[in-house]
């Protein structure tokens, strides 16, 4: 093996080209693959590993305590056979003000009087302090990162105070907070929480058919909401998967590259090798010695990329993981996220594995040759394929050199097969990547209906600054100054849905900008009062559609709203209402945010300066970009620009094959009066052919990876994309999509073919 080694070595060394390109393609396609690979694994195995350990429910239910007893409650979980079962417990929806001892506690917060942390469901992980054993005292779910202290008192508005003696935490977030159950009487519950875990939870489906036959035997409307932890799953895992779709796109084309990349190079290296095949074979090495040579002398730069590929996704990989786990539920995630070790043991075996199998097939050719005729057949001229259709272009009209060079690539069809198949994978992937980029560019610019935003608060030294102005004055401050057109003043309030464990919030908007460019799929905008517009995560998540009805509260205050509209937005919590319903809800509330709609030239950085000299306590916003498609459309371009650098160089790496293979044609060609600028067209030409070709396969191609993998990174994030950002193939851009297959071909050839046209006549007959 010491003399395959050192055949090898020289190999690698005197193939330059060869093993950058091999590099390069092994590096790009491992980087991708373990990024995705491991944002697909993050996007489930952390939230599974924490579910398990906590033993969370399957399913969250709550049940109208007018409707059903506990009694009969745990009788009918007794008769379903359920798993394991935790509750009844009482449950209370509480609005908290801002004012009530903690700013961080404002809002609608769900109560649940519990006994203890623990229990055959839902374990709770009770990291500092003590459960809540008597009435007036709270236990808090907060992740362990939490920093305010214990014995800090809350006053509800009924008036009861409770003091935080314990912080706990649990995924499935079935409470905001506990307390003891004698404690929920004066909290007047209005739900009563079931806990459940099923022996089949695979899939949606068995888990409504396992709470169903939980419900058979109980009154009709007994249940008013339940969730399942699938939901959640999907919830946290979201983002994660919708950047795994493309990453594994490109990936895989990385792979498909990769292999052809590396058959072309080897099958080029033993066709013009052959005479250093049969000298090897003379000097003693074995048909299997040869095949181990060739075989290394890919696996050499292959293991080097890949495993340089891998250690540049594992890098890459923070970043993405790090943003796509920011959100609700998440932060306990980040400790147990990462690249797990089957993703990179898949990256450095399985692409030099991939690498070898392409690179044995033209390789076992070296194999069945003998040494007389590998040394013949490296010294004797070859014999030309394709002569009928080389004589047919030389009648037509075309300039010599062009009619020449449209039937070279005919000449060797393998070869050539395999360069059109990069190209093509290489104008696929420009096409895939120009319609990605181009929706979320525009996916990027649907919130840009206004310039500046205005807070009516800010922080200044880690405290709360307020307005000094009332809503109605700042409202009609901001519409005074230079430039405004338009003012749309937008409230928040947390909320629920009647029975339901999860808060919603509910957003009213008052002015001249209800949309605030937000793209409706479905329905219309609400007119008026009882209306909402619904984001298509929240539909998806709470089982709802177009015209449902649904009833929502806060505190003791209850407003019946039907959905009217569905917009394509990613919060799951969010619903639209006009500014009538708000107040009916939160009486009071003043305005968080005023968005501007500024004139046509108008400098949105100066208003911002002219609306905070209007009040020290307000915060102008100038409207920024979209964080999220900025780095989708900056990495699918990264990764595009090496794909087609590397189909480029596998274009550059057939030319100077060809070249070395026709020595003797082009010494004849030049001897009989061929310009060096013939040679250049005729060279470009051939590869040229193969580039029309392959724009004619690689932008369909392309099209139907774009109609396969967009669909998929929207359901991810539970919306739905209108035609206005998925209609992107317009003449112009299947134009330029045409022309990517004769650029890509025309930028590999072009130097190669510089240097045959520079051969002398001497250079090109002398006998190798």
């Amino acid at each position: 093996m010491r003399a395959v080694w050192c055949a090898a070595r020289a190999a690698v060394r005197r193939r330059r080209l060869q093993t950058l390109v091999i590099w390069l393609v092994t590096l790009t396609s491992t980087g991708a693959i373990v990024v995705a690979l491991g944002l697909v694994d993050s996007a489930s195995a952390p939230f599974d590993r924490a579910f398990a350990k906590e033993h969370g429910p399957h399913v969250v239910a709550a049940f109208d305590p007018a409707k059903v007893s506990d009694a009969r409650l745990r009788q009918a979980a007794r008769d379903s056979g359920a798993e394991a079962v935790a509750g009844p417990f009482a449950q209370a929806a509480v609005d908290l003000p801002a004012d009530a001892g903690n700013r961080e506690l404002a809002g609608a917060v769900t109560i649940v009087g519990r006994p203890g942390p623990g229990g055959p469901v839902d374990r709770v992980d009770l990291w500092a302090g003590r459960w809540a054993a008597r009435p007036g005292e709270v236990v808090l779910n907060r992740q362990p990162d939490w920093r305010t202290a214990l014995g800090q008192r809350i006053r509800l508005p009924s008036g009861t105070v409770l003091t935080i003696v314990g912080y706990g935490y649990e995924m499935s977030r079935t409470a905001d907070a506990w307390v003891a159950p004698a404690q929920m009487t004066a909290l007047r519950p209005t739900a009563t929480q079931m806990l459940f875990r099923f022996t089949d939870a695979s899939s949606q489906s068995r888990l409504r058919a396992e709470l169903s036959t939980v419900t058979s035997e109980l009154p009709k409307d007994a249940l008013t909401a339940s969730q399942t932890y699938l939901t959640l799953k999907e919830q946290i895992g979201a983002t994660a998967r919708a950047y795994a779709q493309y990453l594994m796109a490109f990936g895989f084309l990385g792979v498909v590259v990769a292999v052809l990349i590396v058959a072309n190079v080897v099958s080029g290296a033993v066709i013009s090798g052959f005479r250093h095949i049969g000298i090897l074979k003379a000097l003693g090495f074995t048909p299997g010695q040869v095949v181990a040579v060739y075989l290394t002398m890919v696996s050499v730069p292959a293991v080097v990329g890949c495993a340089l590929g891998t250690l540049v996704g594992n890098v890459l990989a923070r970043p993405f993981l790090r943003f796509v786990f920011t959100g609700l539920d998440a932060g306990i995630l980040h400790r147990s996220v990462g690249i797990a070790p089957w993703v990179n043991a898949v990256a450095l075996l399985g692409m030099p594995a991939v690498c070898m199998a392409a690179a044995l097939v033209p390789a076992s050719r070296a194999h069945r040759l003998s040494a007389a005729r590998a040394i013949s057949a490296g010294t004797a001229p070859r014999a030309g394929r394709a002569l009928g259709l080389q004589r047919a272009l030389a009648g037509t009209r075309l300039p010599r050199s062009v009619s020449l060079g449209a039937g070279l690539p005919f000449a060797r069809p393998g070869r050539s097969g395999l360069t059109l198949a990069a190209v093509v994978l290489g104008v696929a992937t420009v096409t895939f990547a120009t319609g990605l980029a181009t929706t979320m560019t525009r996916f990027g610019e649907t919130g840009n209906d206004y310039d500046v935003t205005v807070y009516a608060s800010r922080v200044s030294h880690g405290r709360v600054v307020e307005a000094e102005h009332g809503d109605r004055q700042l409202d009609a401050m901001l519409r005074s100054l230079p430039g405004a057109s338009k003012v749309t003043a937008r409230g928040d309030v947390e909320a629920h849905i009647a029975g339901s464990v999860q808060p919603v919030m509910f957003e009213g908007r008052r002015g001249d900008l209800p949309r605030l460019g937000d793209v409706l799929t479905e329905g219309r905008w609400n007119h008026g009062s009882g209306e909402v517009v619904a984001s298509s995560a929240f539909l998806r998540r709470h089982g709802l559609r177009v015209g449902d009805r649904l009833v929502v509260e806060k505190g003791d205050r209850r407003e019946r709203v039907s959905v009217v509209g569905e917009t394509m937005e990613t919060d799951g919590r969010l619903l639209v209402g006009d500014w009538s319903s708000f107040t009916a809800l939160a009486a009071g509330e003043r305005p968080i945010a005023y968005h501007v709609k500024l004139r046509d030239g108008a400098d949105p950085a100066g208003y911002a300066r002219a609306a905070r000299a209007l009040d020290p306590g307000i915060d102008p916003v100038v409207s920024g970009s979209n964080s999220g498609a900025e780095t989708i459309i900056g990495s699918a371009t990264l990764l595009t620009a090496m794909l087609a650098v590397v189909a480029a160089l596998g274009v550059f790496n057939t030319v100077v094959l060809d070249t070395r293979d026709r020595r003797r044609v082009l010494g004849m060609l030049k001897s009989i009066g061929m310009t060096p600028r013939q040679v250049t067209v005729m060279t470009v030409t051939s590869m040229g052919v193969l580039g029309v070709i392959g724009s004619l396969v690689g932008v369909p191609l392309g099209i139907a990876g774009y109609d396969l993998v967009m669909p998929r990174m929207a359901n991810a994030v539970d919306i739905v994309l209108p035609s206005s950002l998925t209609d992107v193939w317009r003449a112009g851009v299947l134009t330029l999509l045409a022309l990517s297959g004769l650029a890509i071909a025309v930028l590999g050839a072009y130097l190669p073919a510089r240097g045959a046209a520079r051969l002398t006549v001497a250079e090109a007959l002398h006998n190798e």
